[in-house]
């Protein structure tokens, strides 16, 4: 296993887009769609790394063969798995059990695409060498996988079936890479807080590694605690991992889950430098998530793209992780109090919303069709893209408990901070307000009344006519009208 040249950009498959991309044959992708997804963001885009997600979809473990067989001219110059890369996000079998096996057959697909790249190039180069396994909550976990791997993918190979008999390494053929590296991926804000221990702990289970690479989400623990909680908790989370990387020496490159709405990061072509990288100037990656891919020009994401792959990390912003916990706690108490408010509204606008991608429902935690003390939404991406349709920003949820001094200190960390405010902002619909509890009404004002807010008035207009295709049922104008609104923000949810 080697990767010395860590992505800055991961393309990923998040389902968040409005336009359809050129090469798709359906507004939902999926199949063979993503197989030339992975090639548009390899050969056009410029990213370095695509996410081959299988959690939670049909599984097409043959990507590799694919990749290499259509697009030869261009894999015989950039190899997979040394210049550019492949990272399959497989299910955590102690979250997802009806997946659970999911695993199994991803991690038994390593060999084969090392056994398909090497027939191809007649060299050792690993097409795919890192996993990544979402809801991670402890070390073991990510453990598992690492031994399960070398103990029962690698280590059978030395293994005879009769007495006396050929191993089954002679029998079928060598089986590598020999090693993989896992990357927990760590989606809720208890466990965000604790990334430098389960990272840790997972390194003192292994074989000290080069580098272990560490995913911070953002959508779900945004749409768990609210977006301003989300976005302290993966700062200390920052913080504390480059502190245990120079404790222990190893190198803990970390991925961060932004998507372009302003719940889910605010980090959308226009604004990468800024927005991503001054705000989190020690993460390593950074994920291109569809609405950042397909929304805007494709001359103007592959600049940015090119700019962020240009760009070093460097250290982390300084927080005081005892008032940002302090803040996360207020903010995100009201935040669940108002989302409970909410949720049957949540629920009942959501079936409109329109489907980008061809994946089966998750459960589990909160945010997967979640359901928290009782309360269950959908996904993040359908979440936001119900209450910006309906012209209430979900990033004002939770925030008007904060007092003047706490939002100064969320303004010294987070120096996006204001433009995430004005970028939301406009998307307020003032006339719609009346259509929520009273009490979310109330704190909404009280907050709004701190900003100087610039309303988007087509977007005002579109969400509008929203609400009132919405009372009466009139099903077929509301779905085009979402996609309207959504085109306007530059992202679906």
């Amino acid at each position: 296993m080697a990767r010395l040249n860590i992505s800055r950009t991961m393309s990923t498959q998040h389902p968040d887009n409005v336009n359809n991309p050129f090469f798709a044959d359906s507004p939902i992708i999926g199949g063979d769609d993503e197989i030339k997804e992975a090639f548009y963001a390899f050969s056009h885009l410029q990213s370095k790394e695509q996410l081959w997600d299988i959690e939670g979809k049909e599984v097409d473990n043959y990507v590799v063969k694919k990749l290499l067989s259509r697009y030869e001219p261009y894999f015989s110059k950039n190899r997979l798995g040394k210049d550019i890369f492949l990272t399959v996000r497989v299910p955590n079998p102690d979250e997802e059990k009806n997946e659970s096996k999911i695993m199994l057959e991803a991690l038994e697909s390593i060999p084969r695409s090392f056994d398909i790249s090497k027939a191809v190039y007649g060299d050792d180069v690993a097409p795919i060498f890192e996993i990544a396994v979402p809801m991670i909550s402890n070390a073991k976990q990510v453990t598992r996988v690492h031994k399960f791997y070398n103990e029962h993918i690698i280590g059978r190979a030395k293994k005879s079936l009769l007495p006396g008999d050929i191993s089954i390494g002679e029998w079928f053929g060598g089986f590598y890479p020999e090693n993989i590296s896992v990357i927990p991926l760590i989606e809720d804000i208890e466990h965000i807080l604790e990334a430098h221990n389960i990272v840790r702990k997972h390194l003192e289970n292994i074989k000290t590694p080069e580098y272990q690479r560490v995913w911070l989400a953002r959508s779900d623990p945004a749409l768990n605690y609210g977006s301003i909680a989300a976005v302290l908790a993966n700062k200390i989370a920052a913080q504390n991992l480059h502190h245990l990387s120079d404790n222990i020496s190893v190198e803990l490159p970390t991925i961060l889950g932004c998507g372009s709405a302003p719940f889910r990061g605010n980090f959308k072509p226009t604004n990468a430098i800024s927005n991503g990288l001054k705000g989190f100037p020690s993460i390593q990656t950074f994920t291109i998530q569809s609405a950042y891919k397909y929304d805007y020009p494709e001359k103007e994401v592959r600049t940015s793209i090119e700019e962020l792959n240009d760009t070093k990390r460097g250290r982390p912003t300084q927080i005081d992780e005892a008032q940002a916990k302090a803040i996360i706690t207020k903010t995100s108490l009201l935040y669940k109090k108002q989302v409970a408010l909410l949720a049957p509204l949540i629920n009942k606008f959501s079936v409109h919303i329109p489907k980008r991608r061809k994946r089966k429902l998750h459960i589990g935690l909160f945010g997967y069709s979640r359901a928290s003390d009782g309360v269950k939404l959908p996904r993040a991406i359908t979440f936001c893209a119900v209450l910006y349709s309906l012209g209430l920003p979900p990033e004002l949820l939770g925030l008007s408990t904060a007092s003047e001094k706490e939002l100064d200190f969320i303004r010294d960390v987070s120096p996006s901070f204001n433009q995430d405010m004005t970028d939301s902002l406009q998307f307020l619909n003032r006339e719609n307000l009346s259509f929520f509890p009273p009490e979310i009404v109330k704190d909404i004002e009280r907050l709004t009344a701190q900003f100087d807010p610039s309303i988007d008035r087509a977007h005002q207009k579109i969400t509008s006519i929203i609400l009132e295709d919405y009372k009466k049922n009139n099903t077929v104008a509301l779905s085009e009208n979402i996609s309207r609104a959504a085109s306007i923000r530059g992202f679906l949810g």
